[in-house]
């Protein structure tokens, strides 16, 4: 008989790797680069790959072999490979897939170093892509060539949060034949599994709400074993991966991962629903705001929201300029889903690489703010920002 399926809680807290004779309740780390043979014999058959089992840190460790199981079974993955950051993730599986004279079809929602990637570095080894409108997945097929073997998304998207419909998306890869990838990072795989969607590969930058307080870097790529085994022999040979220590933290920091996610959530829905009324706010921007444009796909394929919120300042650059300087309990920082609550004017950081341009195509204007919703108490969070826009 199979082992019952645990709840997503459950599941989080006690996957862990086999306890050594210590027989210790919390998994130790693993600081060790390399690991040793019992003879010769299981020196070849090891790195002949006719056994499982721990070679170097570069390829695995006990620490990030934990950590990567945790969330296939969160994503519903069959495989995974860990990294030393999200964007080493979004570089290595892509690297790993794409030859010279493919095509990416990718949303202009995305992150700008991500976009960068797409259009500073892939030219140069004749890697095209191009760019469908997040609002707009009609006009995807009409891409679509002879070349193309990608379609790559953010949902929801950075900054401006809007959701794409991630069925629609996997219903296009899957009718051509294209390998569907998935950034979950705004999500986290508390919020959404795009594998049940359609999508081939589930890419998470793990330190945002993975970690969750801002302590480590950290990337990771799940999916199916036959893609992720091409993700794993690049990245092996190229060195990406995720050091033990990160591993460990961050596969403590998955056990709290949904009640940290719940008050993220519902922090977030109070703030949006305090700035969509507020007259000094030009618009307010959340999943699960019913004036979201796609408020009800956002409900069809996510359990809340998220944390991040975006918004506009009436008044334009100078207002919005004089509104972050009187920012006083909020960090103003470029990184989201920390315990702490997040300003960011994207314009100026995170997409600044974009042309005004590229970002106004994206719904980003030069006053647009960009809120992590932390996990401080709500009533201190909207003072602060009342106190800012007064």
């Amino acid at each position: 008989m199979s082992e019952q399926k645990k709840q997503f809680e459950t599941e989080a807290i006690r996957t862990q790797i086999e306890r050594s004779q210590f027989l210790e309740h919390s998994v130790p780390m693993y600081l060790t680069s390399s690991f040793v043979f019992e003879d010769a014999e299981d020196m070849r058959a090891s790195f002949a790959e006719e056994k499982d089992r721990n070679i170097y840190s570069r390829y695995a460790n006990p620490n990030s072999s934990e950590f990567i199981e945790k969330v296939c079974k969160m994503e519903g993955a069959e495989s995974g490979f860990a990294f030393a950051s999200g964007m080493a993730a979004v570089f290595s599986t892509l690297a790993a897939l794409l030859d010279s004279g493919d095509h990416i079809i990718s949303s202009k929602s995305i992150f700008g170093s991500t976009h960068s990637l797409f259009t500073q570095f892939f030219p140069k080894w004749n890697i095209a892509t191009s760019y469908f409108d997040a609002n707009d997945l009609d006009n995807i097929e009409a891409l679509i060539t002879p070349t193309t073997k990608i379609i790559y998304a953010e949902s929801p998207t950075n900054p401006g949060v809007d959701v794409l419909d991630l069925e629609a998306l996997g219903n296009i890869a899957k009718k051509h034949g294209l390998i569907f990838i998935i950034d979950n990072c705004f999500a986290s795989p508390y919020l959404q599994q795009p594998i049940k969607f359609g999508a081939d590969l589930v890419i998470h930058s793990g330190t945002k709400l993975m970690d969750g307080q801002g302590r480590v870097l950290a990337g990771i790529t799940v999916g199916s074993h036959e893609l992720v085994d091409k993700v794993y022999r690049f990245s092996r040979i190229t060195g990406p991966s995720l050091s033990p220590f990160n591993a460990w933290v961050l596969s403590k920091s998955l056990e709290t991962l949904a009640v940290r996610v719940d008050r993220h959530c519902a922090n977030a829905l109070e703030l949006a629903t305090y700035l969509e009324k507020h007259d000094k706010v030009e618009w307010a921007k959340y999943p699960f705001l019913k004036s979201h444009p796609q408020y009800e796909i956002a409900k069809k394929q996510m359990k809340a929201g998220g944390c991040v919120v975006a918004f506009e300042v009436k008044g334009g650059l100078e207002e919005g300029r004089r509104f972050f300087n009187s920012i006083k309990l909020l960090s103003l920082s470029a990184n989201l889903g920390d315990s702490r609550s997040i300003i960011t004017h994207p314009a100026s950081t995170t997409h600044s690489k974009l042309t005004k341009e590229e970002r106004e195509a994206v719904g980003i204007s030069d006053g647009t703010v960009r809120v992590s919703v932390g996990l401080e108490h709500i009533q201190d969070i909207i003072a602060d920002i009342e106190q800012a826009l007064g």
